[in-house]
């Protein structure tokens, strides 16, 4: 495979971001990856990797470029665990919005991106952010996950269960049996607002698992089995909305 640490220019400044894909056979179906709260670290360089590993290139941005380069969560202690929630609580959804669009902007200058065909996965605090990209750019999304996704369901008007009826492309929502940031009638009102809204979507959950299970590196919350069943389930989404979908467009 083919990997790059790049500066992607946006709106509001310079991204750096871990970009990733097979080094033949291309051009390949784009995944944007969203990170979760802790940063844009090694864990999830591996995690990207695993996506490229079976056809996509991925773009996997540090979202916190407006106020730091780098920054990775290293102890979970409140104290240690305060800056991550003020870069946390730094973001918009309209931030995310911005970032997406110079993503999608960088994907169509490669050679080696179909960027015709483009997937998001977000994990964690960035479920919104999957979510708010798909409502306001609907012709490039084409499938979106939220994995363990936090803060679906907020009283502010940008809430991502608003935008459901904005989302046109299939919707996968991998939620935890135990999970703060999205109970189950958080949940259940985000599927309201999703059926009301017509638009394609899966919510699973996970006996079981706890909000993070995807994570190896997650001691005491990582749970194989789960995280693997996310993996089937991000394939198979990813599969049909953009390698099957990509090859019935060019038989026709």
């Amino acid at each position: 495979m083919i990997e790059q640490h790049l500066d992607i220019p946006t709106a509001d400044g310079v991204m750096n971001s871990f970009v990733v894909h097979p080094d033949e056979g291309g051009p390949h179906p784009v995944v944007l990856f969203y990170m979760d709260a802790p940063g844009k670290r090694e864990e999830l360089h591996d995690m990207a990797r695993r996506l490229a590993a079976v056809g996509y290139y991925v773009v996997l941005p540090n979202l916190y470029y407006r106020r730091v380069r780098e920054f990775e969560l290293k102890e979970r202690t409140p104290e240690g665990m305060k800056p991550m929630f003020e870069h946390m609580n730094s973001l918009t959804n309209a931030m995310a919005v911005r970032d997406t669009e110079a993503m999608l902007r960088f994907v169509d200058g490669q050679p080696q991106a179909e960027a015709r065909r483009v997937g998001a996965v977000g994990y964690c605090m960035s479920g919104p952010f999957v979510m708010a990209a798909a409502a306001a750019l609907p012709e490039r999304i084409q499938a979106i996950a939220s994995i363990h996704g936090a803060n679906l369901v907020t009283e502010r008007e940008d809430s991502p269960h608003r935008m459901a009826p904005r989302i046109r492309c299939e919707s996968y929502f991998a939620c935890a049996e135990t999970d703060i940031w999205a109970p189950r009638e958080t949940i259940a009102k985000l599927e309201a607002a999703l059926k009301a809204g017509g638009t394609p979507y899966r919510i699973e959950w996970y006996p079981g698992a706890q909000h993070g299970f995807v994570f190896p590196r997650r001691t005491g919350i990582y749970d194989q089995p789960s995280a693997e069943r996310h993996w089937e389930r991000l394939f198979a989404l990813f599969r049909r909305r953009l390698q099957d979908a990509q090859a019935a467009s060019s038989a026709g």
